[in-house]
């Protein structure tokens, strides 16, 4: 698997985060954005073949992280067009307003569905990554990461490739679950802020035997 285009995101580094994360895991990690100085550059500090891939041409991996703010995902989307053609389109964006305690989005909808709205024919869009913070991420943990989607094989792709990062899939259904993903990005905002007074905090779910 190799994933991109990574050229910003909301929460600085995430994208150079689950780089050296999918390198160190054993993925081809191909890095696209509009400055392909720093793509270049961040292929090379990633090392272990990462190579650095041109704006708007077809992404070489199966899997297409598009880690970027909300309002620039759909747009990208549309502007690589057939270039997506059958990829996994995973969007990890939080649509976040501008004081980070609501959606800026309306509540019928999530960035995913709208991905999935604007896809060329055979892509599949996938929500995940966007209910753990990038600088946790970081750390040697094997931390929970929550995925929805439509698609039963794109969701096993995107499962193994979480796997291969050392971190646990969680599927929680189908597509129209990207909304309520979301929504959980705000609780991890909430907990964070409020409630353990730290951005050192995840989410997780515990299993009980019954």
């Amino acid at each position: 698997m190799s994933n991109g285009p990574w050229p910003s995101r909301a929460e600085p580094g995430y994208q150079s985060t689950i780089g050296a994360l999918a390198v160190r895991g054993g993925n081809a990690v191909e890095i696209i954005g509009r400055d392909t100085a720093k793509a270049a550059a961040l292929a090379s500090a990633l090392g272990n073949g990462a190579t650095a891939g041109d704006f708007g041409a077809t992404p070489a991996g199966e899997i297409v992280i598009v880690a970027l703010r909300y309002a620039d995902v759909v747009p990208v989307v549309i502007r690589y067009g057939n270039a997506l053609a059958d990829k996994v389109i995973v969007d990890i964006s939080n649509p976040f307003n501008a004081a980070a305690d609501g959606l800026a989005i309306p509540a019928d909808t999530s960035i995913a569905q709208e991905v999935a709205k604007v896809a060329p024919a055979g892509a599949r869009a996938v929500k995940a990554f966007n209910t753990v913070f990038g600088h946790v991420l970081k750390g040697d943990r094997r931390l929970d990461v929550f995925f929805a989607g439509d698609d039963v094989q794109a969701k096993a792709h995107v499962s193994e490739f979480i796997e291969s990062l050392g971190l646990r899939p969680l599927d929680v259904g189908g597509l129209n679950m990207a909304h309520w993903l979301e929504g959980t990005g705000l609780v991890l905002m909430g907990l964070a802020r409020h409630g353990v007074k730290n951005f050192e905090v995840a989410l997780s779910a515990t299993e009980f035997p019954s």
